[in-house]
């Protein structure tokens, strides 16, 4: 008998492929017969055969326009190129996330959002998250023929297929539904710099304890190869922007290293990163509760601590 069709949704910037679509070939492989889909213009031949190599059988390309930016559309958009998918895989963003659900309540598949990982048993999809503010591990199971899971990034780690997948091709008909909503106007916003935030494997926050003043955070980002975070306090007072936000309500993080400078660890900024694989924390306060939940911790001042960090790690690369 053959593998079971599992879906994954690509994410792409500026035409190329993200590491997290990646991870959720490399899941999706793991459940069944992996098939990308593409929503939008179709890829060129460079993206379809990174595709190919993580065991992509087929790129399935709908020509949606606009209409994958919103969830409705997306929504439908996906759901036309993946009615004979057992299993649907996607990153779970904010949009993800809406897609999914409402992708659910019209085809009755069961829907996991958040997960950091699933595996068949028994022959359904059981997923693993972490809830209530990373405080809770929780194993779930799909019991609907068909199931969703939308994966945080980082949970899993992106590997090639031992046999690349023949990545054929298919454009799939779609005809965008009628809709409340409609695209006015799209207008990009400038990337940011580096890696962006959630996909991060290392991630370098700076809090209060900076004062205002990012510029080691920085240099230690830098040096690490990592993404910059904040704690609330710090987008608050005006000293970065928000969409460097780690919490509960900015962006929830997973990478394998965390690195938090000057964060006291409140209630809000730990359930954005405490899922984090390890997490070194630097603060002047020896009863900073960030200190309860890192596996490294250095009670000092950052203008201190952090200089003689980056200069130990170049150090150890001139080595």
């Amino acid at each position: 008998m053959s593998a079971a069709t599992v879906a994954v949704l690509v994410e792409s910037r500026d035409g190329s492929v993200t590491q997290p679509t990646f991870e959720a070939l490399t899941l999706a492989r793991a459940l069944g017969t992996p098939v990308a889909v593409w929503l939008g213009d179709a890829p060129d031949g460079a993206q379809v055969e990174r595709l190919s190599v993580y065991g992509a059988a087929e790129v399935r390309v709908v020509p949606c326009g606009d209409d994958a930016r919103l969830a409705a559309g997306g929504a439908a958009a996906l759901g036309a190129a993946t009615a004979d998918a057992s299993a649907i895989v996607m990153i779970s963003t904010f949009v993800n996330k809406e897609i999914a659900t409402r992708l659910a309540l019209a085809t009755g598949a069961g829907v996991v959002v958040d997960a950091a990982g699933a595996e068949l048993v028994d022959g359904r999809i059981e997923t693993l998250q972490t809830v209530f503010a990373a405080t809770w591990n929780v194993r779930s199971r799909i019991e609907t023929d068909a199931g969703i899971v939308a994966i945080r990034p980082n949970t899993t780690q992106a590997s090639p297929a031992q046999t690349p997948g023949a990545a054929v091709v298919v454009d799939v008909a779609f005809e965008p539904l009628a809709s409340r909503e409609t695209v006015v106007a799209v207008e990009p916003v400038p990337a940011q710099e580096g890696i962006p935030l959630a996909e991060a494997p290392v991630v370098v926050s700076g809090g209060r304890g900076t004062g205002g003043d990012y510029t080691l955070v920085r240099e230690l980002a830098e040096v690490l190869g990592a993404a910059v975070g904040a704690s609330r306090d710090a987008t608050d007072e005006g000293w970065i922007s928000h969409e460097h936000m780690v919490g509960q309500t900015g962006t929830t993080v997973t990478p394998a290293l965390y690195v938090a400078c000057g964060i006291s660890g409140a209630v809000h900024h730990r359930g954005g990163m405490q899922a984090s694989g390890t997490i070194v924390a630097v603060n002047i306060d020896p009863d900073a509760p960030i200190f309860e939940i890192s596996d490294f911790g250095v009670v000092g001042d950052l203008g201190d601590v952090i200089p003689q960090v980056i200069a130990r790690i170049k150090e150890r690369r001139d080595v």
